[in-house]
């Protein structure tokens, strides 16, 4: 079994989101592409969660090598955070991969040289409280613990964005009523029963699971959150100078990333089978088919960008203080891979 890099310092098997290496990093492929005799190696990144799916049906139906030259070896590194993602991106130790928005837009105005060439998926989002935390509505919220994958991760912002403009309410991180602590989404129905968080921002399929277990009730659901339906919760991102040195090798990994979201719309219950499959293979985490489906209905699987909405988004990280400057994504978002 494939092994998180991390396992060995965190001593656990638990799966993050944020968001969201292999020390045995798989390497699949037969390679039909057109380049015959080619001994190149590349490494792709994803998460381990519903959200990434493409990532995984890529991997398990061999989409990637099979898209690029003969002879390539394809490796995948599985990632405990979107910071973790994103200096792989950025220093070379992998190629590409599926990362949340939030970390993609807060390292490109900090000045990285990236670029998000499709998205993955949209949506899967959900707020949720304990069973005993006595909260019934968002209000309730002043006072109380919640809980995050990561500082200014997507669902971070996503959460402190509805509960600032629709509530009035913040974090003690900007001096607000409500305190914030971070954790791994699989740790988060512990943490509800041992009262040592009132509420979280939940990461599909954690939410489910939670849900169906009975460990936490849905305070807010995935269309109500702010961007929740609108917002990619994940997005294809690789080095702006490898898309320039090799433009064939990202059309390849765009064309097989693509291919991987059409059989996800295509074959539904296929494409669960093999994200309950790998979750359980990475993370040692089993998922019943009520959680996987669950999980299903609040995402949408789909390539497209807005990039009006990733400005929106980054705009909101900035009214809460997670970017230092207005940021400007002019540049960001390159979709002339998915138009070819």
């Amino acid at each position: 079994m494939k092994k998180f890099v991390y396992l060995a310092v965190l001593g656990s098997l638990l799966m993050v989101l944020s968001a969201c290496g292999s020390s045995e990093s798989g390497a699949s492929g037969n390679g039909e592409g057109s380049s015959e005799g080619s001994s190149d190696e590349i490494t792709i990144g994803y998460f381990p969660n519903i959200n990434h799916v493409a990532g995984m049906v890529a991997e398990e139906q061999e989409m990637y090598s099979k898209q690029l030259p003969d002879g390539t070896t394809v490796n995948y590194q599985y990632f405990p955070d979107g910071s973790a993602f994103m200096t792989a991106v950025e220093t070379g130790e992998i190629e590409g991969g599926i990362v949340g928005p939030g970390p993609a837009m807060n390292h490109y105005v900090s000045g990285a040289k990236i670029n998000i060439v499709a998205a993955g998926s949209k949506g899967g989002t959900v707020i949720m409280a304990g069973n005993d935390s006595g909260i019934s509505s968002p209000k309730d919220l002043k006072g109380k613990t919640f809980i995050s994958p990561r500082v200014g991760c997507t669902h971070d912002v996503q959460f402190e964005a509805m509960m600032k403009d629709e509530f009035g309410i913040t974090s003690d991180r900007v001096q607000g009523e409500m305190k914030h602590v971070t954790g791994k989404p699989a740790t988060y129905a512990s943490m509800f029963k041992a009262g040592k968080v009132d509420a979280a921002t939940v990461p599909e399929p954690w939410a489910s699971k939670i849900e169906a277990e009975g460990n936490g009730k849905v305070l807010v659901d995935t269309p109500e959150v702010a961007y929740g339906e609108t917002l990619p919760a994940a997005v294809f991102v690789t080095s702006k100078d490898l898309k320039e040195e090799n433009p064939e090798m990202i059309q390849n990994l765009v064309d097989a990333h693509q291919q991987a979201t059409d059989f996800i719309n295509e074959n539904p219950e296929e494409a669960k089978t093999i994200a309950q499959d790998k979750i359980k293979e990475i993370t040692d985490q089993e998922l019943s088919a009520e959680v996987i489906d669950s999980a299903w209905e609040r995402i949408d699987f789909s390539t497209d960008v807005d990039e009006s909405v990733l400005q929106d988004f980054a705009n909101s990280s900035y009214d809460l203080e997670f970017l230092k400057e207005k940021p400007d994504l002019t540049g960001l978002v390159d979709k002339s891979f998915l138009e070819k």
